[in-house]
């Protein structure tokens, strides 16, 4: 029997846990990093809340079909038995949780496709655009996938449209992938700590279509 890490929440930062001494955040930060991180700092540290935008309802609506569906012929199995079985043959996995104690980030993967030579990492995305928060967040899902492995396969990060087949962007998760995602952790680290400031984004049309525009203290005029 293994131990289980004891999880706290963070004491000032919603959303974040204190797990192996170390401050955990969701994987998904890295993506609304993207957009805009001060956006973070809004709701996660000054308690700011705001309605989801009708993207987001449509987006968690759209994820529950899918799961619901997936659940009518899905087989229960552990961690360890989807990895055995993948030796011979292939196995679908949704909503597999990963967390990094190393690298302090936790989520679930939309689908993962695991074969013998490789693991398929794929993250649902509204629309076809792989904007480079995506791909940030999808690596992340590859960082801590790869962290929970015994031994190690060739891992792919894929981007997929939503409600689709269509998988639109796909790389290797190399050794620069590794590095630049983990150089982003350690800057969404260093602002959870308070070392470095939180910054919004330069983007009029990002501002404009935020959620937190009426209430954002650096929001850009336009």
């Amino acid at each position: 029997m293994t131990k289980r890490s004891v999880s706290t929440p963070h004491p000032t930062i919603s959303q974040v846990k204190i797990i192996a001494d170390k401050n955990n955040f969701p994987i998904s930060w890295l993506n609304k990093q993207g957009f805009c991180e001060y956006g973070i700092y809004l709701e996660n540290v000054k308690g700011i809340s705001v309605k989801p935008t009708k993207s987001m309802l449509q987006g968690t609506k759209e994820h529950a079909i899918l799961e619901s569906n997936f659940k009518v012929d899905a087989e229960p199995a552990t961690f360890d038995e989807m990895l055995e079985t993948s030796k011979t043959g292939e196995i679908l996995s949704r909503e597999l949780p990963v967390i990094s104690k190393q690298y302090g980030i936790r989520g679930f993967i939309d689908e993962v496709w695991m074969t013998p030579d490789e693991f398929i990492i794929i993250d649902d995305k509204p629309g076809t655009v792989a904007y480079s928060s995506s791909i940030n967040q999808v690596y992340g899902y590859c960082l801590a996938f790869n962290e929970m492995l015994p031994e190690k396969r060739r891992i792919v990060a894929s981007l997929r449209e939503r409600g689709t087949e269509n998988i639109y962007w796909a790389s290797y998760f190399d050794g620069k992938a590794e590095k630049d995602i983990i150089g982003l952790i350690d800057r969404m680290h260093k602002l959870l700590e308070g070392e470095i400031e939180f910054k919004p984004t330069n983007n009029p049309n990002k501002c404009r279509g935020c959620r937190f525009n009426t209430l954002c203290d650096r929001k850009m005029n336009f």
